[in-house]
């Protein structure tokens, strides 16, 4: 159905601006007039060139699902039907691809589907973990609990995955700054001084030979080093890919001096938190730790939530084989055996949850506080190590006039 943009003029004589889907501008007009707004002007909008190029257009970002689900939750809760809901989410969303996926979503409800259904259609918006809460909530009556419980989830997942991004982003950044400084001194600082040496008729010092030699290397083979760091970063992603590789290198990532134990926290805390959310929306352990497993992140983690989950099929509860697994700590574990003895495991999770959430927080602090000196010392050494070789000749020959 075509869109078309109007603009009206209220009974008041305030201007307003807006769109609406209709078959034909006398359409628009209709509603328009139903609505007590005089049309001024009434356009098709052109239709965008690129609407069918998927990786151009906009994708739907974890905010936009946390403000769906707060607003969705708030409008159930005051009582309008499902599909009006959708109606008006769909109408005020800005995201084009959220807006064209919510109309989708509308027109399946309408034709009889149900709400998880028909947000299961779009697994790269909505996840297993979503679609089944979303399912619970409608087969409990309690879609507006959930959705709420959901935004909560969500937005927690987003602080956790910032303070993640925050911890690795510095030291990455200053690297890159470093190399492209060295880089910059060995390309072009590096051959002035070095055809100043040449008069110097003496041999260099060592320290000096080692970095002309290091730059005329650079700059005669700089493309082949460029090309072999993406060849490797090529194979690295490939075999990364694949199952075995994927499960070497995520133990590997666990086994890191620093960054191994806030990835384990990590974990624990992702796992915690979606599986408490889960079990306290009413889906099953076993699909809950199903869906656990497969949003885990890390094939360590995933392979010893998938033994829990066997364990417990067999009968066995669910503190036994995490035990076993020696991927959760041990205060986890038991903390999760008292949760589960007392039937409340799902109250529990949370409050796992939201210490490791703390300990995340505080591993974060530490690193960043650690690593900003460390750095600052790396880029000290290197580029004052630079800076002495040239000089070196400089004072050699100082003191050759001098004596």
């Amino acid at each position: 159905m075509p869109v078309y943009q109007w603009k009206g003029k209220t009974k008041k004589g305030v201007i307003q601006k807006g769109e609406i889907e209709a078959n034909n501008e006398d359409a628009v007009t209709l509603q328009l007039r139903r609505m007590q707004i005089t049309p001024i002007k009434v356009k098709q909008k052109p239709k965008d060139l690129f609407e069918n190029v998927e990786f151009l257009q906009p994708k739907v970002t974890e905010k936009d699902i946390v403000v769906f689900s707060r607003q969705f939750s708030t409008m159930i809760d005051a009582g309008l039907p499902l599909v009006q809901c959708l109606e008006i989410l769909h109408s005020q969303q800005e995201n084009k691809t959220f807006k064209t996926t919510l109309k989708t979503i509308k027109d399946d409800v309408e034709g009889g589907a149900t709400f998880a259904e028909a947000l299961g259609k779009f697994p790269k918006i909505f996840d297993d973990l979503f679609v089944n809460m979303i399912a619970a909530g409608e087969a409990g009556g309690i879609l507006d609990v959930i959705l709420n419980r959901l935004s909560n989830y969500i937005e927690k997942a987003m602080k956790l995955k910032k303070q993640v991004k925050g911890a690795m982003t510095y030291p990455i950044i200053v690297l890159i700054v470093a190399v492209l400084v060295v880089g910059i001194i060995m390309v072009f600082v590096i051959p002035v001084f070095e055809s100043m040496f040449a008069d110097f008729g003496s041999a260099l010092p060592a320290p000096t030979q080692v970095v002309v030699a290091l730059s005329n290397l650079i700059r005669h083979y700089v493309l082949h080093m460029i090309g072999a760091v993406v060849l490797f970063g090529i194979a690295l992603k490939k075999f990364y890919n694949t199952e075995k590789g994927r499960l070497l290198i995520d133990r590997l990532l666990l086994t890191f001096p620093v960054f191994g134990p806030l990835l384990r926290k990590v974990a624990v805390a992702k796992f915690t938190r979606t599986l408490g959310t889960m079990l306290s929306s009413g889906v099953s352990i076993l699909e809950g730790l199903k869906i656990v497993a497969r949003t885990a992140g890390n094939k360590v983690v995933e392979g010893a939530v998938l033994d829990v989950r066997s364990a417990i099929s067999e009968g066995q509860t669910i503190a036994a084989p995490l035990a076993a697994s020696g991927v959760f700590p041990s205060m986890v574990v038991q903390m999760i055996a008292v949760g589960e003895s007392t039937g409340a495991l799902d109250a529990m999770l949370g409050k796992i949850a939201d210490f490791y959430d703390d300990e995340v927080d505080a591993a974060v602090s530490n690193l960043t506080a650690m690593i900003e000196p460390f750095m600052m010392v790396f880029l000290g050494v290197v580029i004052g190590g630079l800076i002495i070789a040239m000089y070196l000749p400089i004072f050699k020959m100082a003191g050759a006039v001098g004596g």
